[in-house]
This record gives structure tokens, C-alpha cells and sequence, in this order.
């Protein structure tokens, strides 16, 4: 076996396969290093403006403190006064945004920045607080409530309307809500009337916007100009409309659906406020050009094995040899592609990049290959394969649904061509290692003018 030429020529091949995975490994690095930059310039952008924006509220607050008469150790009385919020949840609540995406760029890397009007409409039943109205508790002024992850996006703030009226002041005055705005309220008229009020809130931020639905009925609807919305949270949409001017949606949930009231249960604070359920859109590309470069790339072994093995398929049924290094140029060739589709689609976008790279490196294969394989013909049929081959890698690249399907289809094709080019070849004889020294000695007698071989031993000339 060790004697065979068809064994260390594939042997060799494997060789070259390993070698050219060391670039290929390189370039996925760089890929990454990359798309390491784009997000420190999220950052940045994040960092100067607001960053992704949650929404908690609006809820009402109200404190009051408890004076009890304790024992200390000695058997003497003191008072203790603690203080305690109690938190009472709308009936309904409903959203109305329009948040406008906004491109931010940072030398040749962008994010996107939202901001737009969000309005407010709330409606609150009267408190509960008779367990409250005793001599040893003292209820404080109460008040309404908007949490924001980031308070750096709030631009303006209308006042509250409604049955009361009131101007919004920063804070939230709760612990475990560093950040938001709020409204001082009656009691009196909120144990007599309840709430019903809207206001509006413009507000900017990056990323994604959540809301939490904290109503016993909750509505958010979303108007943007961004057509590439995905959207998260605990609850999908019941409606939306996505079109290249922008998206339309509208979220809708009630207690019985996410039991949020059971983490206000408690006067000591919230239950896992971060682990609330939450209608969220994310406002930024779903699939920059780095994720599909980076999905490009894990084809690369896939390309390279096609490509070798059709040298090698066009060798063993011509008898005309192709040296190793020959391989070599065309993989690197290959492998160049990656990197000139990463470099252009920072500049240009993923779609043009992709067709000057792969134009590009199937023009330089094809040209470099007319003299390898000694005809025009030859070299322009492998540059039209390689062509095709880069559009079947764009359909992969851009329909994820439909990838393994299109592989699937790509492979068995490749599979049926190689089995009925071979079909009737006789592998014994073309790894016979005493019939490439039946060739030597035909090339020689060509050389000095002796007869030559017959046709069928020229046919499977391997490397020497």
C-alpha cells in the first residue's frame, strides 16, 4: 500500500488540506477581532447616549411607617418604627410608541439609536388600605412611578392628566429602582376615585425596548421606521405588520397570562424585579455583515475539499498532472476570498462585497488555471464552477430555514457527479505503483523519439 502512488497522493492532499485550515483559523480570528471593534463602538455609542431601555411602570407607590412596642432583652419597652411601601398595579394599562431608529456611525462601524414619543394611558381601581387605617400606622403621601434602566434617554416629560394633576419629578423614590421619574398624588382623592391619567414620555435609547406589563390588562403598540425588528420578551406580538418602511405591532396580556401581581404581593419590596416578564423589539440588525462573513468561513473546508477533489478527479481522468504546489496557490486563492468579502463588506455591505470577492478570486483561479491545465476552456469551465459554487454558499448564507436543505441537495450532486465520472475507472490500475514507471519510461522514449505508449497508459500519469 505504502508503494502506491494513489495513496500518497491523497495522502498529500489531506496534507494540504490541514495546511490550508491554519489560514482559515487565522481569518476566523480576524473575523471576530472585528466584530469585537463593532460592538465596542455599541458601547460607546450606548455609553454616550442611553443604553437598551426597560420599562417598569407605571405603578402606584404608597409609604407609610409602622410603629410596634417591642421587649429588648432586658424586658424594657421601646418602639420600633419601620418604613414600608405598598404597591398597587394598574387595571389597564396601554402603550403607544413610536420610537425612530436612528443610524449612529463611528469611523466605518454603525449602530442604530432610537427615540420617539411614548404615551402613557393608565386607569388604577381605589386602594385597598383598611388594614392600614390603624393608630400605629402613618401613611405618607403617595405617588406614581416610571422605572427606566437607563434615565440618560429621557428627552421630555409631559405632566400627568387625569383626575390628578401633577408634574414629574426625577427619581423613583423605591428601592431597587435607582432610575426613573415620579409623580406626587392625593391620597384622599385616590381612595375616593382612583387613578385614570396619561401622559408622555419621550425617551431615546439603543438596542432594544422592553415593557413590562404590569396592568391586570396591558397593551403596547410600537409604530417605527425600522424594518428589521426582532422581536423578544416573554410574549410574542398578536399583531404586526413588518414592511421595508418600518413595522407596526401590538403586544396584549393580562394577570392570568403572567402572573405578575404575584411579586407585589409583599409591602417589602418587589420579587424579582429583574425576572418580570416583558413585551421587548429589538431595534438593531439581526444579522450584521460579520455573522455571515463568520458563517461564510466555516464553508471554507467545504470549498477547498470540492475544489481538490475536482483537480484531482480531472488528473486521474486526463493523465494530466498538477503539482502540489499548484494545489497549494489555488487554496490560498481560495481561502483569499474570506478576507476580501470581510474587508469590502465593511465598506461596501455584505451583498456587494460577496460579488467582487468571489468575481474576483473565480477570475484569478480561472486565469491561473488556463496554463496549469493547458487550455482556456478548461481554466474558464473550473471559474464557472467556482461561481456557481459561491451562489449556492449565498443561498446557504442567506435562507438559514432552508441551509440544510440546499447542503443537503449540494452535496448528493457532488457525490452522484464524482460516482458516474468514475463509474467504469479501474482504481487497481491507476494505483498500480509499477504503472507510473510504465509512464517514465513512455515520456522518456517520447523524448528521444521512440515510440510512444498507447493512450490508456498515458491515461493515469500521477505526480512522481
Amino acid at each position: 500500500m505504502f508503494k502506491s502512488v494513489l495513496f500518497w497522493k491523497i495522502t498529500t492532499l489531506l496534507g494540504l488540506m490541514i495546511l490550508m485550515m491554519i489560514p482559515v483559523a487565522q481569518l476566523m480570528n480576524v473575523v471576530q477581532e472585528r466584530s469585537g471593534y463593532r460592538q465596542s463602538v455599541v458601547g460607546q455609542v450606548s455609553e454616550s447616549t442611553s443604553r437598551a431601555q426597560r420599562i417598569l411602570g407605571p405603578l402606584i407607590v404608597i409609604p407609610y411607617t409602622l410603629r410596634e412596642e417591642k421587649k429588648d432583652d432586658k424586658g424594657e419597652i421601646y418602639v420600633q418604627v419601620s418604613r414600608h411601601q405598598r404597591f398597587v398595579l394598574p387595571e389597564s394599562l396601554l402603550v403607544d410608541g413610536k420610537p425612530n431608529v436612528e443610524v449612529r456611525k463611528l469611523g466605518i462601524y454603525q449602530t442604530q439609536v432610537y427615540q420617539g414619543p411614548l404615551k402613557f394611558q393608565v386607569k388604577f381601581a381605589q386602594p385597598e388600605l383598611d388594614d392600614l387605617h390603624s393608630s400605629n400606622v402613618t401613611i405618607g403621601q403617595p405617588f406614581l412611578v416610571v422605572s427606566l434602566s437607563d434615565s440618560r434617554g429621557i428627552k421630555s416629560i409631559s405632566s400627568l392628566n387625569g383626575v390628578q394633576q401633577a408634574e414629574f419629578e426625577p427619581g423613583t423614590l423605591v428601592e431597587g429602582l435607582s432610575q426613573g421619574i415620579h409623580a406626587p398624588l392625593a391620597l384622599d382623592t385616590l381612595q375616593q376615585h382612583g387613578l385614570e391619567a396619561d401622559f408622555t414620555l419621550t425617551l431615546a435609547g439603543t438596542s432594544s425596548l422592553s415593557l413590562v406589563p404590569l396592568g391586570r390588562s396591558s397593551e403596547l403598540v410600537l409604530q417605527s421606521n425600522w424594518p428589521h425588528p426582532n422581536f423578544l420578551g416573554n410574549f410574542l406580538p398578536d399583531e404586526r405588520k413588518v414592511t421595508e418602511s418600518g413595522f407596526t405591532a401590538r403586544w396584549r396580556s393580562t394577570w392570568f397570562a403572567n402572573n405578575i401581581n404575584s411579586a407585589f404581593l409583599y409591602d417589602n419590596g418587589m420579587n424579582g424585579e429583574e425576572k418580570l416578564p416583558t413585551f421587548t423589539t429589538s431595534l438593531i440588525e439581526p444579522v450584521d455583515h460579520y455573522q455571515l462573513t463568520e458563517r461564510a468561513v466555516k464553508y471554507a473546508a467545504l470549498f477547498l475539499g470540492l475544489t481538490f477533489m475536482a483537480f484531482f478527479l480531472f488528473e486521474t481522468l486526463t493523465g494530466l498532472r498538477v503539482h502540489p504546489i499548484q494545489y497549494l496557490l489555488v487554496g490560498a486563492a481560495l481561502v483569499l476570498f474570506y478576507l476580501i468579502l470581510l474587508a469590502f463588506s465593511e465598506h461596501l455591505g455584505f451583498d456587494v462585497a460577496y460579488l467582487l470577492a468571489s468575481l474576483a478570486c473565480s477570475g484569478l483561479i480561472g486565469f491561473y488555471l488556463s496554463a496549469v491545465l493547458h487550455g482556456k476552456l478548461r481554466g474558464a469551465l473550473f471559474a464557472a464552477s467556482l461561481l456557481l459554487l459561491y451562489g449556492v454558499l449565498y443561498l446557504l448564507l442567506q435562507s438559514e430555514d432552508n441551509a440544510l436543505v440546499l447542503g443537503s441537495v449540494l452535496l448528493f450532486g457532488v457525490l452522484a457527479g464524482i460516482m458516474l465520472l468514475t463509474r467504469k475507472l479501474d482504481w487497481y490500475q491507476v494505483a498500480d505503483s509499477a504503472r507510473l514507471k510504465g509512464n517514465t519510461t513512455t515520456e522518456a522514449a517520447v523524448e528521444t523519439g521512440a515510440a510512444p505508449a498507447s493512450h490508456g497508459e498515458n491515461r493515469f500519469r500521477l505526480w512522481k
